[in-house]
């Protein structure tokens, strides 16, 4: 399966949460894909599966809604209600048990909040079944079948997600068979892309185990790597259309790389706006949650890079954010959940 064809089932998965999470703001959603000429055909068929939801469509920036930041007494909550969960099917009956507990969180808020813990938990967790994948192997081998035991049921049985389960019994697999990899690259790249296309697995039903494990899990792997892509794409579109409504002048990341520099944040202001006083000279979009432990990762990989290369700037979590981030970089970083309303822009009238 493409990347691309697992980004329009990602789409068609999250209609459910999409539209209680929309019906609970105001009663209707203007969603925020924006349809190339070439993608008429899906956006048909999206239409007509989110006709049954009550959406409102329209092509271009989406109603943004603003709401205060979490705050981390209620994110601890969460955290600790995500870390308690044991059984078969935890990823979804944990987002069942979040949504009825947390009913004025919205549903992406509380998704990219479980998807980080999960992925957390599965770092730490990777090397320690790793090394037991020969044995992983052994019993799949003996009990698989149609009606017997699948990745997925051992993925619930050892509290890891079938994703990864599938990539450490990929590799076992591949090892047993002493696969050549000289032209392929790397195993892990190898790995890769056969999660990506388990049409390449020679085992037939290995490849159908490993193809449903995919399919299934949302959180970690592929296809939860998709919905992250299409989001992240979908919500820089909508900053760069909110600007360009408001009269700001920016370069995108594309125009900056074309440019030549290095350093290339999402959008690079071509003239300072001011929010409360705060001067901002580049705006960063990230679509999942800020969390204090996610947010010092990528001030310490990306974002302290833009303000030492361009000045104080904003990262933008669409998503919500832990409230304890407002004071974390105050003096270099603006966090927010969308663009403010009250943006101060510079008069060339005015004069020193």
């Amino acid at each position: 399966m493409t990347l691309g064809a697992l980004a329009l089932l990602a789409l068609l998965r999250i209609r459910d949460g999409m539209g209680r999470e929309c019906r609970a703001r105001d009663g209707h959603c203007s969603l925020f894909w924006s349809w190339s000429s070439g993608s008429s055909a899906i956006r048909r068929l999206l239409q007509g599966y989110w006709s049954s939801a009550s959406l409102n469509w329209k092509q271009g920036t989406p109603d943004i809604v603003t709401f205060e930041e979490m705050k981390k007494e209620i994110f601890n909550q969460i955290v600790q209600l995500i870390a308690s969960a044991r059984g078969p099917h935890t990823c979804r009956t944990t987002m069942t048990e979040l949504q009825k507990t947390f009913q004025d969180v919205p549903f992406h808020t509380l998704r990219s909040i479980l998807s980080q813990e999960i992925c957390r938990k599965m770092r730490f967790a990777h090397s320690r079944h790793k090394s037991r994948g020969d044995e992983y192997l052994q019993h799949y081998m003996d009990e698989r079948g149609p009606s017997q035991t699948t990745l997925v049921s051992m993925a619930a049985e050892i509290g890891l997600s079938p994703a990864l389960l599938a990539r450490v019994i990929l590799e076992a697999f591949l090892r047993s068979k002493e696969k050549d990899l000289d032209g392929e690259g790397s195993l892990s790249k190898f790995i890769t892309k056969l999660l990506r296309d388990t049409t390449l697995i020679e085992d037939r039903q290995l490849a159908v185990d490993v193809h449903y494990c995919v399919l299934v899990d949302d959180q970690y792997g592929p296809l939860a790597d998709a919905i992250n892509h299409s989001l992240g794409q979908q919500y820089e579109h909508s900053l760069s259309l909110q600007l360009s409504e408001r009269n700001i002048p920016f370069l995108t990341e594309d125009q900056m790389r074309n440019l030549g520099m290095d350093k290339t944040p999402d959008i690079k202001l071509e003239v300072p706006i001011a929010v409360n006083g705060f001067i901002i000279h580049w705006i960063e979009s990230k679509a999942l949650f800020g969390s204090e432990e996610w947010h010092d990762k990528y001030v310490k990989k990306q974002l302290s890079t833009y303000w030492n290369r361009y000045g104080p700037g904003m990262v933008v979590y669409w998503f919500d954010f832990v409230d304890s981030l407002q004071v974390m970089h105050e003096k270099h970083l603006l966090v927010a959940n969308c663009l403010p309303p009250n943006i101060v822009m510079m008069d060339p009238q005015i004069r020193p």
